[in-house]
Parts: structure tokens; C-alpha cells; sequence
């Protein structure tokens, strides 16, 4: 029997984007023997206009960034509005080499709740949001490799169990609150309110007004932010002349802290398989 793969993600930067698509065309591949899958984009507002329901002849790799430990709050209404009706899902969460914290079982509880199956969980890691230089480039070669290993593993529970087992996910119930940077003088600092500045560099091309996932730029002036900026790095690392930068002095030590605390290499952790995947 063949079944429906979609690939569904929240990835202003591309690095959840890159993990969810290559894992759902390796079990597409493993399952159907080709690599036609469906995509659910939910990153800008559009796509979380959609309302998407499934059933359990599908299989559905779902993955969100890491917020501050968690899954983007912005993200609960959207995730809440869906239909899972026994789909067979993975759930995936990206971070930046920091701490996944709860993510993953706060992910895996919300769509278990809402009727998917999770039968496997990952934790990945990608470029910082706030950086270019915490865990650069990932997710790497070294990264898609043990997500290729993962997505193999996952196809022969589904193509082997008659009834396929939900996945256990390490973490925390009640979750930990949202991580807080801290200032100078050790105290926890909210960095929410904290917005983009734009330099005398700006082409006016309006890039970032169609990347931003909360649709906050000012498309007549994109030097104004008129909703929340959630710090995702979409409109900085994706402008052509670098003119979006942060300049709040709080903001850019716990940036700093990080680059300094975690610099050392994190690996992919993954749920619901028997043994464990290999560091190559």
C-alpha cells in the first residue's frame, strides 16, 4: 500500500526546511519507491492560513526551529488548528547547538493530542538564528547523513510493525520555562521586544518584507517593524548587502555567551528506533 508523504515546516532560514524535505523523500523512496512527496510550507502567514488534515494512510514529517527551548509559541495556535486522524508522523525540532530542552516532547505532545501518531522524534541541529557562527553551515554533510540513517530506520518500523509503536521522547513534563539570556549583572533579561535596525546599506529591495514569517516589515519602509519580530535571522541572513543587524546591548551579549559557551560540536539526537544511530 502505498502511502501519501508530506514534508511539513516552519524554517525561515532553511535549515528545518533542509532536514523535513530530505528525511520525507527517503521515506518516500523506502515506502513508494520513488521520492514524490507533498509539501506543507507553513513559515509565512499564508501557509498557516491552511488548514491540513490527514489520515492514517498518510505519513507526515512535521519539524519546527528551537525557541528559547521550546516550540515557538507563535507556532501553538497554528499547530493546534490540525487534524491528524492516526497519520503516522515524525516529529522533528532544529536547534542551535545550545539545548533542544523540551522541544521535542512539547512537539510530540501537541500532535499526539491532536490525533497524529508519532512514531519517531529527532533532534537536529542548525545554524544559530542569531549567528553565523554557532554551528555554521548545518546542518552538514556529517548531519544529513545520520537524517538519510534516521529516515531508513523509521520506513523499516513503519514497513515492519503491524501496528506501529509510538515513539518515547526524552524530556520534561511540566516543560521548562523559555530560556532567558541574562545581563551583565546575572539577572534574566526578555529580549521579546528587541527588533532589527536597517544600515545606509539597503538597497530597498524588499527582500526581507516577503521572508519575514510574522509579516512585520514595513513593506513602504522596511526600517519599520509594525508586528512582533521573533529574532528567526530570516531578514538578516538573508538580505544581499548584510544591512540587517541588531544593536541592543543585551541582546547581542547572550548572541556572544552563546558563541562562546557552545561552540563545541553538538550531535543529532533521535526517538522510537530500536538500538541507536552511529556518529559518523
Amino acid at each position: 500500500m502505498n502511502r501519501k508523504i508530506t514534508a511539513m515546516y516552519f524554517s525561515p532560514t532553511g535549515t528545518t526546511q533542509k532536514i523535513v524535505y530530505e528525511m520525507a523523500k527517503n521515506i518516500s523512496e523506502k515506502l513508494n519507491g520513488d521520492t514524490n512527496i507533498s509539501v506543507a510550507d507553513f513559515t509565512l502567514p499564508n501557509g498557516r492560513r491552511q488548514l491540513l488534515s490527514f489520515t492514517e494512510r498518510d505519513v507526515v514529517v512535521i519539524g519546527v526551529p528551537v525557541y528559547a527551548g521550546r516550540v515557538p509559541n507563535v507556532l501553538l495556535p497554528y499547530l493546534n488548528s490540525l487534524t491528524g486522524d492516526g497519520a503516522l508522523t515524525i516529529a522533528v525540532v532544529v536547534y542551535g547547538n545550545r539545548n533542544y530542552d523540551d522541544a521535542l516532547i512539547e512537539l510530540t505532545d501537541i500532535l499526539n493530542s491532536k490525533g497524529y501518531r508519532v512514531v519517531a522524534g529527532g533532534a537536529f541541529i542548525g545554524e544559530h538564528s542569531f549567528s553565523k557562527k554557532l554551528a555554521q553551515g548545518r546542518p552538514d554533510d556529517k548531519d544529513m547523513a545520520i537524517a538519510h540513517e534516521f529516515a531508513k530506520r523509521v520506513s523499516e518500523k513503519i514497513l515492519n510493525q503491524e501496528k506501529v509503536e509510538l515513539a518515547s521522547i526524552k524530556g520534561d513534563r511540566p516543560y521548562r520555562k523559555y530560556y532567558m539570556p541574562k545581563n551583565k549583572n546575572g539577572e534574566p533579561v526578555d529580549i521579546r521586544k528587541v527588533t532589527p535596525k536597517t544600515s545606509h546599506a539597503c538597497i530597498h529591495c524588499k527582500l526581507c518584507v516577503t521572508v519575514c514569517p510574522m509579516g512585520s516589515i514595513d513593506s513602504e519602509d522596511v526600517s519599520k517593524i509594525q508586528g512582533i519580530c521573533i529574532k528567526c535571522g530570516a531578514c538578516s541572513k538573508k538580505c544581499p548587502v548584510q544591512a540587517k543587524y541588531y544593536d541592543d546591548e543585551n541582546y547581542l551579549r547572550h548572541k556572544y555567551e552563546l558563541e562562546v559557551d557552545f561552540a563545541r560540536r553538538k550531535e543529532p539526537e533521535v526517538f522510537g528506533l530500536n538500538g541507536t544511530i552511529p556518529i559518523l
